[in-house]
């Protein structure tokens, strides 16, 4: 099949068009990655929420932008977007293919170093591999729920969550074991007094804002909006939005991990990633002494 002249006359979009029609044929959904691993950003036809907002709902199929411009969520096996006209202008600049794996029925567990790989050789059963930049993706057939920083230098990726394609890798696919689905599994954490941060925060004379879940939930909304509204300066505009969250709820408990989670899934449809919204939490913790 020809393909549309703007397409064809870019040496790299080839090859990577090439792969991710490929990758489709085989009920993979795709997307092309710009370069530093992230996918492109909201289009202005979907920018501040203007098409209903989150990936989710793109996935749900309730925004109808032909683009490319929901991250994860705008993977397809439908060859006829994947070279449409609407995403030419994405391949034209992309460095990568990404997939999205819970879309295809997988889950990626992401080595970043010789540590991580040497703990899944010794913990792990044997699976198909894929050799990365600095570590290993192990590959099991089965969806999860994604997390990052499940242990040091291994995230989880399977719904809701992209990663790069870098060839078939080795092996056989096995099943998802229960090990990996462990790794996500948060153990409680244990019973503090005096150290709880609300309690700090009541010691200095402090009150707990929070009377109704409706204060927290509208400032954790806002917040989101201020990230999937940014035009510009996106890193700044995250760390800047994570430091006035916790400047508001940081010290008196009532933040959970499903608060911050929708923090980084915010700052990850702008494109930041998840080693970088990690950095920014941290970063902002400690300017608030936390």
């Amino acid at each position: 099949m020809t393909q549309p002249t703007m397409i064809r006359r870019v040496g790299p979009v080839r090859p990577l068009l090439t792969t991710a029609l490929r990758l489709a044929a085989a009920r993979v959904p795709v997307l092309p990655l710009r370069a530093g691993k992230v996918p492109f950003g909201n289009c202005p036809g979907c920018r501040d929420n203007a098409c209903g907002g989150r990936p989710v709902m793109k996935a749900a199929g309730i925004c109808a932008c032909p683009r490319v411009c929901h991250g994860w969520a705008a993977a397809t096996t439908n060859p006829a977007v994947i070279s449409s006209p609407a995403w030419a202008p994405a391949w034209r600049t992309a460095a990568a293919v990404a997939y999205h794996p819970g879309g295809a029925g997988l889950t990626v567990v992401d080595l970043d170093d010789a540590d991580a790989i040497a703990w899944a050789r010794a913990s792990l059963p044997a699976t198909r591999t894929v050799a990365t930049t600095r570590g290993e993706h192990w590959i099991y057939r089965g969806v999860m729920g994604s997390s990052n920083g499940v242990r040091p230098g291994i995230d989880i990726k399977s719904k809701m969550q992209y990663a790069r394609y870098l060839g078939p890798g080795t092996g056989c696919l096995a099943d998802l074991p229960d090990a990996v689905r462990a790794l996500a599994v948060r153990q409680p954490r244990p019973a503090r007094t005096a150290h709880t941060p609300m309690a700090a925060g009541l010691a200095r004379g402090g009150a707990c804002p929070h009377r109704t879940p409706a204060y927290l939930e509208r400032g954790i909304a806002m917040a989101e909006q201020r990230i999937t509204s940014a035009a510009s300066a996106v890193h700044a505009t995250v760390y800047r939005t994570f430091l006035a969250v916790l400047s508001t709820h940081g010290r008196c408990g009532c933040l959970t991990d499903a608060h911050i989670t929708r923090l980084f899934t915010a700052a990850q449809t702008k494109g930041e990633s998840a080693r970088h919204c990690t950095e920014a939490w941290t970063n902002a913790r400690t300017a608030m002494g936390m």
